[in-house]
């Protein structure tokens, strides 16, 4: 094995591992959320935690990765297995679905934020040099781009993503009858959708993380 492949394996490692953090994190914001509005199911299905076993889904989880690993796309995103709710024991059935809904994609921001804070924490702690040595920066980064990824994907209003659900809860039942029936295709659109356009707004929100980090600071 050359070691250029070595570095690409090791990378895609480090990448996976962010992935699978930030898809654990967001699903158990979603299964947390439910439990608080009413519904035990995702607890009680073991979905509170951040071990990737429980959230694993193998087409999302597992093929879309290493398909965009093998055909060289930079940034990893999918999707995990769904935390199944129970509307019925919801306190507020209109408003708690957008709340569980919208639970996943804001966990990531929080990663992204808490991220931000941590590097420049580090430039403060650690220097410049000991963080590139480090390449505390470089998975940083990462971190930042997956989890601002998976939350534009995730807001794409189509169903099973969470903007569609978030969509779902804002509509007359004639529209949520109209919404479901695109169920089905809704990864394929949202797959469509989010290589066409997600791409500009992600540069933006890159563009704008690392002036977060690095204002104030010569690197």
């Amino acid at each position: 094995m050359d070691q250029e492949l070595q570095q690409d394996i090791l990378f895609f490692g480090i990448q996976y591992f962010c992935f699978l953090f930030s898809l654990s994190v967001h699903e158990a914001a979603h299964a947390v959320t439910a439990d608080r509005c009413g519904d035990p199911t995702g607890r009680l299905l073991g979905r509170i935690t951040l071990n990737p076993i429980k959230h694993i889904d193998p087409i999302g989880t597992v093929v879309m990765p290493l398909l965009m690993f093998v055909t060289g796309i930079p940034y990893l995103f999918g999707w995990a297995k769904p935390v199944p709710f129970n509307p019925n024991n919801l306190k507020n059935f209109r408003r708690d679905p957008a709340l569980i809904a919208a639970a996943g994609p804001i966990s990531n921001v929080l990663i992204a934020v808490v991220t931000v804070l941590l590097l420049r924490l580090g430039f403060a702690v650690l220097g410049v040099e000991r963080m590139m040595e480090l390449h505390l920066v470089e998975v940083g980064l990462m971190m930042v781009a997956i989890n601002l990824l998976l939350f534009l994907f995730n807001l794409i209003p189509v169903p099973p993503l969470d903007g569609g659900h978030i969509l779902r809860s804002l509509l007359p039942s004639g529209g949520q009858q109209m919404l479901d029936s695109i169920g089905p295709f809704g990864i394929l659109i949202a797959i469509f959708v989010g290589s066409r356009f997600l791409s500009a707004p992600l540069a933006f929100l890159q563009e704008f993380v690392i002036y977060a980090i690095t204002w104030g600071i010569a690197v």
